[in-house]
């Protein structure tokens, strides 16, 4: 939200045996950092904070009582495209808090009002590169490294997400807090309240936190102006932060969140099978507890029964065909998501999804002094799928089972570095577990140079349904799991490497590790260029090398990639690398040559967004172990006829052309798309109207493959949904899905239809 564009570049990689070339990245790591000026990033001056003088409307308005003599915050640095420089607009922020809410107001000038981009939208569904939105960053651990982000716009839109220095930002978390805007003749004004019982800090009288305001203004080129100095060439973010003083007596928790939900589910199925009459099953009534308990400020205990994980809008497909390795989902269920930065390590060993379908769960997330955890416990009633991973490509298995699943991670700060350790075990009923275990650190010595690593060992027993998977006979696993890297960063110079090592045997299931069995060097360095007074205000030249084998030193995957990346008007950047690779298919290494681009821009307040990607040139067919010419062209538009409604189109296409096993010209292997259109009107911040239609087709040449297969798949789904959400968990959703699956006959017949009906309302105290 902060920087939703893709990195200059991608990360260049060196042979796992070159350890005289790793050992002199170290080298140059340390080099670096002896030779950086200071050891402590420098920090904006402080705010101090006061009790509103009355009462506060948050309307939209800023001429409340108690406004009248609270903090304001009137010097702002631009910091894109500018390096620091004087905000060139004026901006005001005003800080004040009460008994049981933070408030902030804001004051945003702007010559044009006209030209405020502010379009109705759902939560969350803000774009940097093409809405007027503004807010506070707020640290309330006074750690300086992670934070809270509350942003919306003159619409009163919010977004809110969690940002760490260490992993970056994550929107799936939504908090309690309320926002409202209004344009007014000379720009636009915001009021923020958040209740502390949202908010997590210490056991203290004096609280010491930290906070940073925020400016997003998109017109030619994308600007931002924070209340603090970010310096290029520090590779943090929340370091810099403004301290924020004057807070005290603020409670010390005790609220309660009880979420009770009732759904209504009625589901019509063929009654003899594709292309006969739908059949109305009963209909299905649910309904369920979720629980939030914040005894004192710094520790949430949650508790779901029987939850409701359905989700409102179903994953946009992802084309599968000719890859070696599992696809990733993010997660967006909301019990899930307290403390979710918590389980961001290097090795994803935590994957929430893996968790299908809960039969009830529990969670504890706090902060002892310098210490944080988390712990999660719950039953999994089974469903979904196992990922079965191996050097050179995953598989899958079906979770014909229940399980008992347990997560938990410590982290200990020491200053801006820290150490941790993460626990997941998987117990499976009628035998078999996965239980994982092991550190991780960050140690940063400067602002420019952050050094991360983590091992992880496994101790497996497979559950003996060999019906399932073959390797599921019962058998006995112990791996591990090894990753390090290390970063250094000026304003114009970069340079990254990592190392992964990870045995054969080891296994998470509780988490996303696709590929197991490889060792891997990963080494990315480029140059940055910032033009002025240029259509470009960024250019980063940048270099890729990335050598990846099997632990018996076979080779997996080699790659030389040059290429450049470019931010110009329009909020745009553009992305172009040639990539030099050798892959492994079978039992045979194959050369491929591509150019993969990347082009992104918001052109204007209608066509708010464009974005093509994708990959063209030499391809490999894995399956049949063959080399090949093909593409992927990957297209999203987003149109705004008016400020109310939206429509978002995307399509995705990949095709493969290879010669016959027997030899002959190149001949199309198969053609592979996805077609997706989203049209929402939202009435107002808490309510819309969505409509969703996707169809998926794959055609392929029975005669180029050397096992049977059908010549085209495909189906169809649409949904029509209204939503009022009055926050995250008083919601009412009421829906209609229609799902169709293309047959031999070339017809889209009805595979099922249902009608769906949710109502949940938060109780808190």
């Amino acid at each position: 939200m902060l920087d939703d564009q893709p990195p200059g570049g991608v990360a260049l990689s060196i042979s796992f045996r070159a350890r005289a070339v790793w050992g002199a990245l170290f080298a140059l790591l340390m080099a670096g950092a002896g030779n950086a000026v200071g050891s402590e990033p420098t920090k904006g001056p402080e705010i101090r904070i006061a009790r509103a003088a009355g009462p506060i409307t948050v309307d939209g308005d800023l001429d409340d009582a108690g406004w009248q003599g609270a903090a304001r915050v009137e010097t702002w640095y631009e910091t894109n495209p500018g390096d620091s420089l004087p905000a060139k607009l004026k901006n005001v922020g005003t800080l004040a808090y009460d008994d049981k809410f933070l408030y902030a107001g804001f004051s945003f000038a702007d010559p044009a009002p006209s030209k405020i981009r502010a379009p109705f939208a759902d939560r969350d569904n803000v774009s940097g590169s093409n809405t007027d939105y503004g807010g506070l960053i707020l640290d309330t651990r006074g750690e300086a490294k992670n934070a809270i982000l509350f942003l919306a716009t003159p619409r009163g839109i919010q977004y809110d997400a969690v940002t760490d220095d260490s992993s970056g930002e994550d929107s799936s978390p939504d908090y309690h807090w309320e926002a409202a805007g209004k344009i007014t003749k000379d720009g636009w004004q915001l009021e923020i309240r958040i209740p502390f019982s949202s908010l997590r800090y210490a056991k203290a009288d004096v609280q010491k936190w930290n906070v940073l305001l925020y400016r997003n203004y998109p017109r030619d080129f994308r600007y931002q102006m924070f209340s603090a100095k970010l310096p290029r060439d520090e590779n943090c973010f929340i370091c810099h932060a403004n301290p924020l003083a004057g807070l005290q007596g603020l409670p010390r928790g005790g609220n309660l969140v009880v979420a009770p939900y009732v759904t209504a589910k009625e589901e019509g199925v063929p009654r003899d099978g594709l292309g006969s009459p739908l059949v109305n099953r009963p209909i299905k009534v649910d309904g369920g507890l979720d629980v939030k308990w914040t005894p004192n400020a710094v520790t949430a205990i949650d508790g779901t029964l029987n939850p409701d994980f359905s989700q409102v809008e179903s994953d946009v497909a992802q084309l599968s065909v000719n890859q070696r390795f599992a696809l990733f989902y993010s997660e967006k269920r909301p019990f899930f998501l307290e403390g979710i930065d918590l389980f961001a390590t290097p090795i994803q060993a935590v994957y929430t999804r893996t968790i299908t379908a809960p039969s009830w769960g529990a969670r504890v997330t706090g902060k002892l002094g310098g210490t944080s955890y988390t712990a999660l416990v719950t039953e999994d009633k089974g469903g979904g799928s196992v990922i079965l991973p191996g050097p050179n490509g995953s598989d899958f298995a079906d979770q014909d089972f229940k399980s008992f699943a347990a997560v938990g991670r410590v982290r200990h700060e020491f200053g801006s570095s820290f150490a941790s350790l993460l626990v997941a075990d998987r117990e499976v009923a009628g035998g078999g577990y996965n239980r994982v275990i092991g550190p991780d650190f960050q140690w940063r010595p400067t602002p420019r140079d952050t050094l991360r690593g983590q091992l992880l060992l496994s101790a497996s027993e497979a559950p003996n349904r060999p019906d399932l998977a073959a390797e599921w006979d019962g058998r006995k696993l112990s791996g591990y799991a090894a990753d390090v890297s290390a970063s250094h960063s000026t304003a114009t110079f970069d340079v990254y490497g990592e190392y992964k090592d990870f045995g054969k045997e080891f296994r998470a299931d509780d988490g996303f590790v696709p590929q197991v069995g490889f060792r891997e060097g990963y080494f990315e360095t480029g140059y940055t260029f910032r033009p002025k007074n240029f259509p470009i205000n960024r250019l980063r030249t940048y270099l890729i090398a990335d050598y990846q084998a099997g632990t018996d030193g076979s080779l997996i995957f080699r790659q030389i990639s040059p290429g450049f990346g470019m931010d110009g008007r329009w909020s745009s950047f553009t992305r172009m690398r040639l990539a030099f690779d050798r892959v492994r298919a079978g039992d045979v290494t194959i050369p491929r040559t591509q150019l993969l681009y990347t082009v992104q821009f918001s052109p204007s307040r209608v066509l708010s967004q464009i974005s093509l990607d994708g990959f063209l040139g030499e391809e490999v067919d894995f399956v049949g172990a063959r080399p090949g010419h093909g593409g992927r062209v990957t297209v999203s538009a987003n149109i705004r006829p008016t400020d109310h409604l939206e429509l978002r189109f995307d399509s995705d296409v990949r095709w493969l052309n290879v010669k016959p096993f027997e030899g002959g010209d190149e001949r199309r292997l198969f053609t592979a798309q996805v077609e997706r259109l989203k049209a929402t009107y939202t009435f107002t911040a808490r309510s819309y109207l969505r409509l969703i239609g996707q169809y998926v087709l794959m055609e392929r040449n029975p005669s180029l493959y050397a096992n049977p297969v059908s010549e085209r798949d495909g189906s169809f789904s649409a949904s029509l949904l209204f939503a009022y959400k009055l926050n995250w968990q008083t919601v009412l959703f009421a829906g209609y899905g229609d799902n169709r699956t293309l047959t031999e006959e070339n017809r889209l017949e009805k595979a099922d239809r249902q009608f769906f009906l949710k109502v949940s309302y938060a109780f808190q105290r």
